[in-house]
């Protein structure tokens, strides 16, 4: 196996201007180096270069937003309301439609009251986290079940708040019960938090999984956060028919105290405006923490969520944002907006540069649920024999492609980089695969 570096000015972009680049950006360790970091070096060797990347670093939106979520937010604006603070805990026709949603494509009963707007699905986590803390002081550290979203990890270490995690890998199915219950025996997890679709491996939790997972919260008293960024984005399975099933599957079926978030940003394509959704179980809710009280002005949790957690971050959420998820929800609730048919372009592209990928020599990583080979959809994960994430990654920049590894995301596959399809258009396909052939033939396996 030969996987020598390349050095010469020969590659597809200028060696000598990447190789000045990743110095000048002082990133002592590429495979270390966050999101933003990659972004930005990207940018700066983009700028230099006057080459195009495939740019697969950022998980951001390539689709235009949702138009009715535009047209109400325009028509909210004209009526005034930038001017009028909102409601902490929400305005009312999103509460009741966001109720709805998760009635019509979960088959789950959340009271309106549990429905509550966040400044993205982001600031649903970091609440929860804050909160949650409160609850139980025996109960002081959070378990993350990764790969995940590296941003969650910082909110853990902004707040002071003790985790542990491990990567699910090598524990699906029903070897997850052991691994699970390991951490949980211990009665000091207070919550659990994991993506579904997953961030960055774009696994997808089975329904023994879900089981699994709720049994055990429910059997030691965690509550599960479930982060649907990418709600129903499975596309292997129709989820677009409200009030029909298959329904997203949920932890929530197994348990009945839950936080959900929802983010607005891929689903409806509206990340600009910065609106998701919190979702409290009606139990979890109108639970009582007596332990709250030394915070909070009353022991409630929904309660202490809302005017205590949630109003010190924010004295509410964007007003007109809100008229503009109200009606998106309404929309799709209503059976006007396929929201779903709306993004299945990721899947379709995901198909398509995998297969690109996979030709010239990659790996998939993460590549099975259970037995079931993973689905097409806005992530994937690649590996090249004999490389690191970090010299992978590094490497690959000298061929006008960029992503970042899975080490940043709690992975233990250290050797794999997150790709995001989102950002890649279908006309630098044939860039794709170009750069991808030079790369084999520069690195012979």
């Amino acid at each position: 196996m030969n996987t020598t570096k390349v050095t010469s000015g020969k590659t597809p972009i200028n060696s000598q201007i990447v190789t000045q680049k990743i110095k000048d950006s002082k990133l002592d360790d590429l495979g270390n180096a966050t999101i933003r970091e990659i972004k930005r070096l990207v940018d700066e060797i983009e700028k230099a270069t006057g080459e195009k990347f495939i740019r697969m670093e950022m998980g951001i939106p390539g689709l235009p937003p949702a138009k009715v979520g535009v047209q109400a937010e325009i028509e909210a604006l004209k009526k005034g309301v930038a001017a009028i603070y909102p409601d902490i805990y929400g305005i009312a026709q999103l509460k009741t439609e966001a109720s709805r949603f998760i009635k019509l494509f979960m088959n789950l009963d959340v009271s309106p009251e549990g429905c509550i707007p966040t400044a993205g699905s982001m600031m649903g986590s970091f609440a929860s986290f804050m909160t949650i803390h409160r609850c139980n002081p025996d109960k002081d550290t959070v378990l993350l079940i990764n790969p995940g979203f590296p941003v969650h990890m910082q909110q853990l270490k902004v707040l002071g708040i003790k985790s542990e995690s491990f990567d699910v890998y090598n524990f699906r199915g029903e070897k997850l019960r052991d691994k699970l219950e390991s951490y949980l025996s211990k009665g000091n997890i207070s919550c659990l938090l994991y993506s579904n679709p997953n961030n960055p491996s774009w696994i997808c939790f089975t329904e023994k999984e879900l089981s699994i997972i709720g049994e055990l919260c429910k059997k030691y008293d965690v509550i599960p956060i479930e982060d649907l960024a990418y709600f129903a984005m499975d596309f292997r399975k129709d989820f677009s028919k409200p009030g029909q099933p298959p329904f997203q599957p949920s932890v929530a079926n197994y348990t009945d105290r839950f936080i959900l978030t929802i983010s607005s940003s891929k689903a409806f394509s509206y990340a600009g405006q910065r609106i998701g959704l919190l979702i409290i179980s009606d139990e979890l809710f109108n639970r009582s923490y007596p332990n709250l009280k030394n915070y909070y002005a009353k022991d409630l949790f929904g309660y202490s969520m809302i005017f205590g957690t949630l109003y010190a971050l924010s004295a509410g959420i964007t007003h007109s944002a809100q008229y503009a998820l109200a009606e998106i929800l309404r929309a799709a609730n209503d059976g006007e907006f396929n929201f779903v048919e709306e993004v299945k372009e990721y899947g379709e592209k995901a198909k398509i540069m995998k297969e690109f990928f996979t030709r010239y020599g990659f790996k998939i990583v993460y590549d099975k649920d259970e037995n079931e080979p993973i689905a097409d959809g806005f992530y994937f994960t690649i590996a090249y024999p004999g490389m690191d994430g970090g010299e992978l990654l590094k490497e690959l920049l000298y061929y006008g492609i960029s992503a970042i590894t899975l080490q940043i995301t709690g992975s233990e596959r250290t050797e794999g980089l997150r790709a995001c399809v989102s950002l890649v258009q279908r006309n630098q396909f044939a860039d794709l695969e170009y750069r991808l052939k030079r790369f084999k033939e520069d690195h012979p396996l």
